[in-house]
């Protein structure tokens, strides 16, 4: 690895790197720096959140500044005002006594008045959050003609919240021969067509494989019921040495429940979402740095560009809809080259979450047990215990307190004392887990990412009698395999592995067998599911029978006979539960109509299947399911 003085940076530079306590540069920061350096190229820097981006294009952006020349000559974008006062502290602690540049932060919910009056007084380097530098271009504070260099700094952050609009604005308005370095955690599209629209032949550097993890993170997962996830949260916290972490819950309600529960029960947490002004985030993100707070509970939105140094764990109360969003919780740990822990606090029915990040990322989630009672007092003991030994005694100024202490115990034996002192603060913890229940659910729970992790025996499957023969329109196509579908199928027909017997996996749809007693339950608990954007789709079926014509299969009633083709009818009713029309419509078609008791399945283009084995065009779609694997 090459040192900082190897990369092009100027003595001055490097000196004050080294009084920051950087020695070695970070892989991004030791392949940016010498192709930034250049002045005359455009740049795509791929990598995860704390790898030291900051440095990648500051350390490079300072020596190419001209410092007699007053005008603005960058622009730096982040997506959170946070992020913007971080990267503006990092470029004058990388400028100290090197360079008198003149860096200016704007961003919303501060006072717009004084931020024009530093502007004004000649600003080299504007960092700003889009939408507040939208409003200063409007206003024609900021002058977009001289700009030399922009960086979008956590691009793909910034397109998540919806300022793809405002970018387009303030690139278009920027000359053409300027140089755009764009870095980011991942590369969805959209990110690309910024690269596509506004570079020029961008070099291009990924830091390990696009879109994947921090190697430093340990991925674990917990599955609860939905009910106990706070319990959970307060088991792990008291069972965890020295936790110092960022709690991501999935709305501004949930942030300040958990938040304030916490408090309630002696813990010093505290929250961060929109609603806070900014005088109330400053406060609380002083308290987090400080490491006064011991847990931060947070938003997605409101959470990112947070660089704060030693979080030990990110915890997921709710597991985030997008990939993107996961990747940026998880990033607030494991920062500088530290290792960190991203734990999930999940519910049966967020165990496909878990397997679609496990692709993703290509990482292998570690499911972890919930400690009982027991084992959450035998911890806090152990841990009073410890600092109990390795307490640092001032023997000086402790002597003359010494006697009364001695005079005070002196009818107690050591053992008594050792009690009496270890339940100062035992007590509390015995008194709260005493009879405490087993919040962990069973096996059943596990991911089902590969067979071997969820304890199946397909062979043993074969060998159970069979019950109902159920089919579902999803299979391999899907990026399915035995044990995916068998969890799915646990997981939303909540119902144990026993009851599944065999599964016959094919391309577009699949069977499965399930006891009499819990078909019912499981078509239930698939209404509304989506698998890969695929609406999930049960039918029961009937057993295939060879010779005489008759043929059921995937029959909604009784068998018809004859195999006739069964029509749609006249506006045949689609998939009725509950007087829920699902999918299905008027259809054609011609032969006999099946028996009673048939149902039909369609979706626009579908298939409709009545009491015989016929078919006939679907309808229009009925109400929209909401679930999502």
């Amino acid at each position: 690895m090459k040192s900082f003085s190897e990369l092009g940076l100027s003595e001055q530079v490097v000196e004050a790197i080294r009084q920051m306590g950087f020695e070695t540069p970070t892989p991004i920061q030791e392949q940016a720096i010498p192709v930034l350096l250049k002045g005359n190229t455009d740049l795509v820097g791929l990598a995860q959140t704390g790898t030291g981006k900051t440095a990648a294009f500051g350390l490079p952006l300072i020596e190419l500044i001209d410092v007699k020349d007053r005008t603005t000559q960058a622009l730096v974008l982040a997506p959170t005002r946070e992020l913007s006062v971080q990267i503006t502290t990092d470029l004058e602690n990388f400028c100290k006594s090197v360079k008198d540049l003149n860096i200016v932060t704007v961003y919303g919910g501060a006072s717009i008045s004084d931020q024009i009056r530093k502007i004004k007084r000649g600003a080299q380097i504007i960092v700003a959050t889009p939408g507040r530098l939208i409003d200063l271009i409007e206003r024609r504070v900021v002058s977009l003609g001289t700009i030399k260099y922009v960086v979008l700094d956590e691009a793909d952050e910034m397109l998540n919240m919806g300022f793809k609009d405002a970018i387009d604005e303030i690139l278009s308005g920027t000359p053409d021969e300027k140089n755009v370095w764009l870095f980011s955690a991942t590369m969805p599209r959209e990110v690309r067509e910024i690269s596509k629209n506004y570079m020029n032949n961008p070099q291009e550097l990924t830091m390990g494989e696009r879109n994947q993890g921090n190697e430093n993170i340990d991925h674990q997962y917990i599955v609860v019921d939905e009910r106990d996830k706070y319990q959970a949260l307060k088991r792990m916290v008291d069972y965890t040495t020295d936790i110092f972490g960022v709690i991501f819950c999935r709305t501004k309600i949930d942030t300040q429940r958990v938040a304030e529960s916490l408090m309630k029960d002696g813990y010093n947490a505290d929250a961060l979402h929109g609603d806070l002004t900014q005088i109330q985030r400053d406060r609380v993100m002083k308290s987090f740095k400080n490491k006064t707070l011991q847990m931060l509970v947070a938003t997605d939105v409101a959470a990112r560009g947070i660089d704060v140094t030693g979080i030990t764990h990110v915890i997921h109360m709710n597991m985030p809809d997008e990939m993107e969003y996961y990747t940026h919780r998880s990033g607030r740990t494991a920062r500088a080259g530290k290792k960190g822990i991203s734990l999930a606090i999940v519910s049966k029915k967020e165990m496909g979450k878990i397997s679609q990040i496990e692709k993703a990322l290509k990482r292998r989630f570690t499911k972890i047990m919930i400690p009982t009672g027991d084992e959450v007092c035998q911890r806090k003991i152990m841990e009073l215990t410890r600092k109990m030994r390795n307490v640092e005694v001032n023997e000086e100024e402790i002597d003359s307190f010494l006697p009364e202490v001695y005079h005070e115990l002196i009818d107690l034996s050591k053992e008594d004392i050792i009690k009496r002192f270890a339940s100062i603060e035992f007590n509390r913890f015995l008194a709260y887990y005493r009879d405490a229940r087993d919040l962990n659910k069973s096996d059943r729970t596990k991911s089902f990412v590969s067979d071997d992790r969820y304890g199946r025996d397909d062979r043993d499957r074969d060998s159970r009698p069979s019950g109902d023969r159920v089919f579902i329109n999803i299979g391999r196509m899907d990026g399915l395999e035995t044990g995916d579908l068998l969890g799915l199928i646990c997981d939303y027909g909540e119902i144990d592995k026993g009851k599944i017997g065999k599964i016959d996996l094919k391309g577009a749809f699949s069977f499965f067998e399930l006891e009499k007693d819990v078909t019912e339950q499981v078509m239930k608990g698939f209404e509304g599911v989506e698998v890969r954007g695929r609406k999930v789709r049960l039918e029961m079926t009937g057993e295939r029978r060879e010779g005489g014509g008759e043929r059921r299969e995937r029959s909604g009633g009784e068998r018809s006979g004859g195999g006739g083709r069964s029509g749609g009818g006249e506006g045949g009713v689609g998939y009725q539960r509950k007087r829920r029309s699902f999918d299905g419509g008027s259809g054609s078609g011609e032969g006999k109509v099946g028996s009673e008791g048939k149902r039909s399945y369609g979706g626009s283009g579908g298939r409709s299947y009545g009491g015989g084995s016929g078919r006939s065009s679907g309808g229009a779609s009925g109400g929209e399911r909401k679930k999502r694997w």
